[in-house]
């Protein structure tokens, strides 16, 4: 499944005995939480409102694969996550970190008995997927809400607050800042007047494909990067969903990054765009630069270190010197 898929989880029927079993740990959690206070109370404002958080969280809950992520950069390892999309429990890039870590669930559909059952000290959700369970999540222990699951700035700063390691979030963020003013530096010493170049991520699906746009994790990303948005593109948007064959000229670019997963429905559907007489016409198959890519590291980790992977691989493609 996609990232991030426009979904809102509806509040389960049938749940009184799961909510019985939140109450009553409700008042034990929260005293955990107060007896291990070492730095007092901050307030961390978020998608869904202030929250209050006392000392530095020793259980955190992480409900999507970008705080997974995040968690880890942090050097915390939650005390629950959610179902990665693909390639197992976890991603394999998050497997040794995340080893022995209980599972609560789908992100789209988490336990919230399996929740309570683990005793957080902070909850870290995301209006895109939980905006309707938050109240419960809350009752849990202090829940920080992120607007959407794949702003890796924000989701980076807000848990660095909500963890107390602000310092730590505020290093990880400089260093890739240092990395993309190393790529952008290289990319216009090696390409010259090539550069910047426009790029298109594209991702086939069984039925059709997608283009991932600006407003998408991996579009922010190489805007970020100093690639540019083809002409044909719409402004504004995160993902466009292409039909029909005859788009395909909309696919154009200078670069087309794509992934895709390994269905045979999906191989099958790859086969046919590409073989298509208006693919065989784009100008950016004509210089060969298309290239595959990392299916979780470009469209579903969501968080710093899966970032820096897609960073790995655009250094790897491009030739450049990734110690420069």
């Amino acid at each position: 499944m996609p990232l991030h898929p426009s979904f809102s989880m509806p509040v389960p029927t049938g749940f009184c005995v799961a909510l019985l079993s939140v109450l009553i740990l409700m008042t034990s959690a929260s005293c955990a939480a107060a007896a291990t206070a070492k730095d007092g109370i901050r307030v961390v404002s978020h998608a869904q409102g202030d929250t209050r958080i006392s000392g530095t969280p020793q259980r955190v809950v992480t409900l999507f694969q970008g705080a997974n992520d995040t968690a880890v950069a942090l050097g915390v390892t939650p005390v629950g996550v959610v179902d990665a999309w693909a390639e197992g429990k976890n991603y394999d890039y998050l497997d040794a970190p995340l080893a022995g870590v209980p599972h609560v669930g789908l992100e789209t559909q988490p336990s919230l008995e399996a929740i309570a059952l683990l005793e957080p000290d902070l909850i870290i959700a995301s209006t895109r997927r939980h905006e309707k369970i938050y109240p419960l999540l809350s009752q849990i222990a202090p829940t920080v809400s992120l607007a959407t699951v794949f702003d890796i700035r924000r989701t980076l700063e807000v848990m660095g607050q909500a963890l107390n390691r602000e310092d730590r979030a505020q290093e990880l963020w400089n260093a890739w800042q240092q990395r993309l003013a190393a790529f952008r530096q290289q990319a216009s010493r090696q390409l010259g007047d090539r550069w910047p170049m426009s790029a298109t991520v594209l991702n086939f699906r069984a039925d059709h494909a997608r283009l991932y746009l600006d407003g998408s994790y991996a579009g922010s990303v190489l805007h970020d990067l100093g690639f540019t948005r083809p002409p044909a593109h719409p402004e504004r948007q995160w993902v466009l969903k292409l039909t029909t064959k005859e788009s395909i000229p909309i696919i154009d670019a200078d670069v087309v990054f794509y992934f895709m997963a390994s269905e045979p429905a999906v191989r099958d559907n790859f086969e046919a765009w590409t073989r298509h007489p208006l693919w065989q016409n784009l100008n950016v198959v004509r210089e060969q630069r298309v290239y595959p890519v990392d299916r979780v590291d470009w469209s579903l980790a969501g968080g710093i270190l899966g970032a820096n992977r897609m960073l790995d691989q655009l250094f790897h493609h491009f030739q450049l010197d990734q110690g420069s």
